[in-house]
């Protein structure tokens, strides 16, 4: 029997060449962020620097990323694993790669109701470890509700001028028909539209940031806006939400506003990207607005 297997990947290559990424993508891996485990997905790889090499040894990348499983997920521990596909690939590569994703679960509260529930944030994880260093950047996806001030002021007028008819031929409106005709169907003949919107986020970590800072970006980002999607709720919930959705009438410039003062003041961000979506439910296109901070290639506001 023989006792020792070739590996042909460490002949010379017939076709000499550098190559800028090696590796795997779409690994499964149990990941755990924010305290809870999750299906998670990998993509690593490393660049190919020596030219006469055949290729690189993946299963030495495959076997680093246990690594990272029955942890809490931090730069420290990317960064590990990225300078471990490095030493395995001693003399081979120079650059390592490391990109995770999945969706967090957070248990969000209602607004006004002890009820809770989850809510799932799509997230990604990517670790660049190269001559220059490591950088970790840091990708969220989050919903909420915007309501559009044009339409809201179009249909407050709409109410003024059926108010003006329906009281017309009165001097005087008593209190109590004033407040019977608002809470009625005639009263209030249109409604501002509104729709499901979302924030796509990209930060630069700091270079001293100890964990990643999900549910702190996630709350403050909530919080800017004022209209998060929610979970389980009551009548008081979804009253108190129509209630968020008219003090926070936004177009997606304002949204996108909000948003760029909030980051700028996150701790453990360098550098972001945004870019908010609103799904208009007037038009059959979404309204798109971006911005950027200290991000290289972009022109930071």
């Amino acid at each position: 029997m023989t006792t020792s297997l070739i590996d042909i990947a460490d002949g010379a290559s017939d076709q000499p060449g550098r190559l800028s990424w090696v590796g795997m993508e779409g690994i499964d891996l149990p990941l755990q962020v924010a305290g809870r485990p999750l299906a998670g997905r990998a993509d690593a790889g490393v660049s190919l620097d020596d030219p006469e090499a055949r290729g690189i040894h993946m299963s030495r990348l495959y076997l680093a990323l246990e690594r990272l499983t029955d942890r809490e997920l931090t730069p420290g521990r990317l960064h590990e694993v990225l300078a471990h596909f490095l030493d395995s690939h001693h003399g081979l590569s120079q650059q390592a790669f490391l990109d995770l994703s999945g969706e967090a679960m957070l248990r969000r509260p209602a607004l006004v109701s002890p009820l809770a529930g989850w809510k799932a944030y799509p997230f990604a994880v990517r670790g660049r470890l190269t001559a220059q260093g490591f950088e970790a950047r840091l990708e969220l996806s989050i919903g909420y509700s915007s309501t559009c001030p044009c339409s809201a002021a179009l249909a407050r007028q709409l109410i003024q001028e059926r108010f003006d008819r329906d009281f017309a031929e009165q001097e005087a409106v008593d209190s109590r028909a004033m407040r019977d005709w608002l809470g009625s169907e005639q009263g209030i003949v249109a409604t501002p539209h509104s729709q499901r919107s979302q924030a796509h986020l990209e930060l630069r970590l700091a270079p001293d940031v100890e964990s990643l800072p999900v549910v702190e970006v996630i709350d403050r980002v909530e919080s800017s806006l004022g209209t998060a999607l929610q979970t389980a709720v009551k009548r008081v919930d979804e009253q108190a939400f129509a209630l968020a959705n008219g003090q926070n009438l936004m177009f997606c410039e304002d949204a996108a506003r909000r948003l760029d003062r909030a980051l700028r003041e996150q701790p453990g961000v360098a550098g972001f990207r945004l870019r908010v979506v609103h799904a208009e439910s007037l038009h059959a296109h979404d309204a798109v607005a971006r911005s950027a901070w200290n991000w290289p290639g972009e022109q930071a506001g």
